[in-house]
C-alpha cells in the first residue's frame, strides 16, 4: 500500500451534473469525474489513453464524462512520459526514430518494443498507486473496471486483483511481455477492434484475443480506421461494466 496523499487542485460541476476534479498525487497529475446523482460509494473505472497522449485528450474526456453520467467514478492520469510530464532524451530519440521509420515505410516492431515496453513498465506502478488513493475516498467503492490502452491494461489486469472487468481498444503496439501476460488475464473482457486500423495489423489483434486466458471475452469489430470507433460502442461498454461492476 502506498501512502502518498491525493490533493484536489480544482473542481467544476458540468452541465450533465458530473463533478470534474483535477488532482495531484505526488508527481502524478490526474482527473476524477464522479456522477451527480448516484448514491455513494460508486464503482470506479480507470480510463487510460494510448501511448503517451495527455489525460486532457478530447476523446478520452468525452468518454469519461458519459461514463460518469452513467453512474461511475472515472479516473485518468498522465503517467510517466505522458501528457505534459517530461520525457527523457532517450524517449524523445526513440519517438523521432519511430516517426522517421514509419514515414520511410521501414519495419517498426523493434522500435515500438523499445518505446512502449518502458512506457508500460513505468505507468503500471503509478496507476496502482493512484488506485490505492482513489479507493480511500468515501465517494468511491469497488469493484473496479479498466478502459482503454491495451498494452497497459494487460499488465494491470494481470497483476492487479482489484480490477474486475476490462475493456481494451485494439490499438497501439502490444509488447512481447504483454502478449505473454495476456494468458494470465482471467477477468471478463471486451475488446474493440477497428477492422481497417492503418497502424495496427488486424491479425495480430485477433491472435491476441485468442491468447487471453479468460473464458468470458467478447470481440466487437467495426469498419473504419484507428480513431473511427462508433459512438454506440461506449453505450455497449457501459452495459458491459453494468453486468460486472454493479
Amino acid at each position: 500500500m502506498h501512502f502518498t496523499t491525493l490533493q484536489f487542485t480544482s473542481e467544476q460541476r458540468l452541465d450533465d451534473g458530473v463533478l470534474e476534479r483535477e488532482f495531484i498525487l505526488g508527481e502524478i497529475p490526474g482527473t476524477l469525474w464522479t456522477p451527480g446523482s448516484a448514491p455513494a460509494p460508486v464503482p470506479l473505472i480507470l480510463m487510460a489513453h494510448n501511448n503517451g497522449l495527455p489525460k486532457r485528450d478530447a476523446r478520452l474526456m468525452a468518454r469519461a464524462r458519459l461514463t460518469a453520467a452513467h453512474g461511475y467514478a472515472v479516473a485518468t492520469i498522465d503517467a510517466a512520459g505522458c501528457g505534459d510530464r517530461p520525457r527523457s532524451a532517450a524517449d524523445e530519440q526513440v519517438r523521432a526514430e519511430l516517426r522517421r521509420a514509419m514515414q520511410a515505410g521501414e519495419p517498426v516492431d523493434e522500435i515500438f518494443e523499445s518505446l512502449v515496453g518502458p512506457l508500460v513498465e513505468h505507468a503500471a506502478p503509478e496507476w496502482r498507486t493512484t488506485l490505492d488513493a482513489l479507493l480511500a475516498l468515501p465517494e468511491i467503492g469497488g469493484p473496479v473496471g479498466y478502459s482503454g490502452w491495451m498494452a497497459l491494461g494487460i499488465r494491470l489486469t494481470a497483476v492487479e486483483p482489484r480490477i474486475a472487468a476490462a475493456g481494451f481498444f485494439a490499438g497501439g503496439y502490444v509488447p512481447r511481455a504483454q502478449r505473454e501476460e495476456a494468458r494470465q488475464v482471467s477477468i471478463p473482457l471486451l475488446l474493440l477492434l477497428q477492422w481497417d486500423d492503418e497502424g495496427n495489423p488486424r491479425q495480430r489483434a485477433l491472435d491476441l484475443f485468442d491468447t487471453f486466458g479468460t473464458k468470458e471475452k467478447t470481440l466487437h469489430a467495426n469498419t473504419g480506421g484507428h480513431t473511427g470507433t462508433p459512438w454506440f460502442e461506449l453505450e455497449d461498454g457501459n452495459r458491459f461494466y453494468d453486468r460486472h461492476l454493479k
